[in-house]
């Protein structure tokens, strides 16, 4: 790794003028993240008395660089905490006042401790705050780092996971050869992370019969479409309405306990009329159907807040 910037410039100060030149359910999850970075311009002072006088001002101007980590943490449905390293380079300009100007690399790492907060957690799109401290690696010194996050993460399925956020990244001063320098970033990063804990959706339940003639049809997490199985016991609710003749069928929508109550209750909503239009092609009246939405009330498995529970996304279909 090449030394950071600062360090070359240091040297120079240190050096007789004549000889310078030259990131849903609770649990465990794993992430890689990268992206740019900007290291803001920073000047350094030294008292450094060289044999041509007084060389005292050296001003280093960075360019996009760019950095590459990981992440380990667990994910509290809302709250996140999790261990990160980063490395981040780059290259800069450095002027030093009487030795004129020359590129270096700027390479460090930091290795922080990050409190992370979810204000979505069980949508699919997350907006989410955090904060991160540790230690920062630049070039011989190591410093306190620190870190301020404000993104918004894609939650594609139970376990993966995409964010793109913006951070201010910092540590205390650095130090070479007695000379200190400033050390601020700012930066945008993409981040993937795969949660272990509940793979895939667990299938749904078997389809019981409620108590004849009712019955029941169950539905992926926040999904409304029909399965194969769904749509057989549709027509063996069909059938049934058929052979009774003259009846009336209700067609009332649950959900489980995850996501908001609006949101849960235009799902179960939308679940009711995907069982009423596959009714209808079964061969009954529209006008022979009602709807009705409940949202995460009625469960059929009491659970508390938060909880994918298959057996709670449901229609109940009761012919009367």
């Amino acid at each position: 790794m090449k030394k950071f910037s600062i360090a070359a410039a240091a040297a120079v100060i240190a050096l007789p003028a004549t000889s310078q030149a030259q990131g849903q359910t609770s649990g465990f999850y794993i992430g890689a993240e990268g992206g740019l970075s900007w290291l803001l311009n920073t000047t350094v002072i030294s008292n450094t008395t060289t044999s041509g006088g007084s060389l005292n001002a050296v001003q280093v101007t960075p360019q996009t660089g760019w950095m590459v980590g990981g992440v380990i943490g667990y994910d509290f449905v809302g709250p996140r905490v999790e261990l990160e390293a980063i490395f981040r380079q780059g290259s800069a300009n450095v002027s030093v006042v009487g030795a004129g100007n020359f590129s270096d690399q700027i390479s460090q790492v930091g290795v922080l401790a990050n409190v992370l907060y979810d204000f979505l957690p069980s949508s699919p799109v997350t907006p989410y705050v955090g904060v991160g401290a540790g230690l920062g690696f630049v070039t011989a010194s190591t410093v306190f780092a620190y870190q301020g996050i404000v993104g918004v993460a894609w939650n594609a399925d139970q376990n993966f996971r995409v964010s793109l956020d913006g951070r201010y990244y910092g540590t205390t001063n650095p130090t070479l050869n007695g000379v200190s320098w400033t050390n601020n970033n700012f930066s945008v990063m993409l981040g993937v992370q795969f949660k272990f804990g509940e793979s895939a959706a667990a299938p749904p339940p078997p389809a019981p019969v409620v108590a004849p003639p009712s019955f029941m049809v169950f539905f992926d997490w926040d999904r409304s479409n029909l399965s194969a199985q769904a749509l057989n016991t549709i027509k063996q609710a069909a059938g049934t309405y058929k052979a009774k003749g003259n009846a009336r069928i209700t067609a009332t929508g649950h959900t489980d306990t995850s996501g908001t109550e609006a949101y849960n209750m235009a799902l179960s909503l939308r679940r009711a009329n995907a069982v009423k239009d596959a009714l209808v092609r079964e061969g009954v009246p529209a006008t022979a159907i009602a709807v009705v939405g409940r949202g995460e009330q009625g469960l059929l498995v009491q659970t508390g807040p938060n909880v994918r529970e298959p057996q709670n996304r449901r229609v109940e279909i009761v012919i009367q």
